[in-house]
């Protein structure tokens, strides 16, 4: 079975988020099952200074430019880069401008992504046919329109994999033309989406399956509360929607041989993170108290990531013995609210605006426990590799939050299943208490928090389970072969 993913961004070439990780990571797994990946990717700086390749296909005019299709292997992925310097060729983030805001191109740079992932998927470009295309989140969504409204002889299958519903690729209804789309795909049935257009909204309408990053999500987007204005579309076709756990990429992520880490542990020599703890807090200007409660946090700094509760409980909580290391960017306000939290507070707080990928990993192999307050989260990531450092995660039951850590009630510690603690998304008053129990049993009940540690180091994070269920589900819309 041949799969395109199209995919805007793919780890190790390019990354803002967990759709990166998922791209990057998913094909080595889906080749175990015998699906053959090829990775559709826009050809950013980064991209193109990792690659050689030799030319696929040429575009004259793509969108208001010469663009050529480069066929490549890089960081051990099969990959087609769409090069085209007048939508690619620019610094920095791959959506937005050094403004922080969105370029003002993105339609006609995705709209172009979108296209040659069509093209690729129609059998237009010589020499390839993929039985099966799987559309990352807006940016690759319009390709569904594309191929509904442009039917190639042998259409394949298409899977619609959303990360973040709240990122729904809105832009004018004036686009549509530019964009190549008849007038009649302004509807309810086609990507008219409140008086504007969805490139979303393509990839769920007209796509054979949806697929969501956890089974919880799935279940929350098809409500009022979680649908974003979408939920009636999705609840519509809600016998194609299905939610899929993500998995980690396992050999990134293993502090047994993680370079990253000052010292290499496992679950049978858990007393070997001590270090890591104490070079943590050296790197954040701690305190290096081995008896602190060191509380991490990996992530972007937003109201959605439930960041903007941290602030204010955190004196109470330094004030316990509490120390609290955080790693990430986003929102100008709460990137000061961090920034002066550390100020008030040298030695027990100790903040990074930005990200650093190996600076991620110590620690998640550092801290005592790591924290996700989320609103709302598809699947996260952040806390499985947590579950796979012995860092006891502190998450909101929500998502794929809930799917992945079981939370330390008396019956799951009864059972000897519990790997981490739950509390109300969105409620400081149930943070706090989460955060007290935790704390709670770090201090007092040490054979308890090992066991927590144990168990969620045993926790299967990879992609086998993931890769099984999307090769079925590949098998299943996957059209006959050309007739002789």
């Amino acid at each position: 079975m041949r799969l395109l993913s199209v995919a805007s961004e793919v780890y190790p070439l390019v990354k803002t988020g967990g759709l990166a990780d998922v791209a990057g990571a998913l094909p080595a797994a889906l080749a175990q099952e015998g699906v053959v990946t090829t990775t559709l990717v826009p050809g950013y700086p980064a991209v193109l200074a990792a690659i050689e390749g030799e030319r696929l296909h040429a575009y004259p005019d793509l969108a208001g430019g010469p663009a050529t299709l480069v066929r490549a292997k890089a960081a051990n992925l099969d990959l087609i880069v769409l090069d085209a310097p007048h939508l690619f060729e620019r610094p920095g983030n791959p959506y937005l401008g050094f403004d922080g805001e969105d370029w003002p191109d993105n339609a006609h740079r995705f709209g172009a992504f979108a296209r040659a992932a069509a093209d690729l998927g129609s059998g237009r470009v010589d020499g390839l046919v993929f039985d099966v295309l799987q559309l990352h989140d807006w940016q690759a969504g319009l390709a569904a329109a594309y191929l509904h409204y442009d039917p190639p002889a042998r259409r394949p299958g298409v899977v619609a994999t959303i990360h973040n519903l709240a990122f729904q690729g809105v832009f004018p209804a004036w686009l549509l033309g530019p964009l190549g789309l008849p007038a009649e795909a302004f509807a309810l049935d086609g990507i008219e989406y409140y008086g504007q257009i969805s490139f979303l909204k393509a990839a769920l309408i007209f796509a054979d399956r949806i697929t969501t990053v956890s089974p919880t999500y799935a279940t929350e987007i098809m409500s009022e509360a979680g649908g974003m204005g979408l939920h009636g579309l999705l609840a519509g076709r809600g016998e194609v929607v299905s939610g899929i756990l993500n998995g980690i990429d396992t050999e990134v992520w293993n502090p047994a041989t993680d370079p990253a880490l000052a010292v290499t542990f496992d679950a049978a020599d858990l007393d070997r993170r001590a270090a890591n703890k104490a070079a943590l807090q050296r790197v954040f200007g701690l305190d290096e108290d081995p008896g602190a409660f060191l509380i991490g946090s990996v992530g972007r700094l937003t109201e959605q990531k439930g960041m903007d509760l941290l602030p204010p409980l955190m004196p109470e909580l330094i004030a316990g013995g509490a120390q609290f290391a955080m790693l990430g960017s986003g929102e100008a306000g709460l990137e000061a609210a961090f920034a002066d939290l550390a100020a008030a507070h040298p030695g027990a707080v100790g903040v990074r605006i930005g990200y650093d990928e190996a600076l991620a990993h110590a620690i998640e192999g550092g801290v005592d426990a790591f924290v996700m307050p989320s609103r709302f989260e598809p699947c996260g990531l952040t806390q499985m590799y947590a579950l796979r450092y012995g860092a006891v995660p502190i998450v909101a039951r929500v998502g794929g939050l809930a799917d992945t850590v079981i939370d330390a009630s008396p019956y799951a510690l009864a059972q000897g299943v519990a790997t981490g603690f739950h509390f109300a998304p969105g409620s400081d008053a149930s943070l706090r208490a989460a955060l007290a129990r935790a704390m709670a049993m770090f201090a007092a009940e040490p054979k308890a928090w090992a066991r927590l540690q144990r168990n969620g180091m045993a926790t299967d994070v990879s992609w086998a389970s993931a890769a099984r269920q999307y090769a079925a589900l590949f098998a299943a819309i996957t059209p006959p072969p050309f007739s002789a």
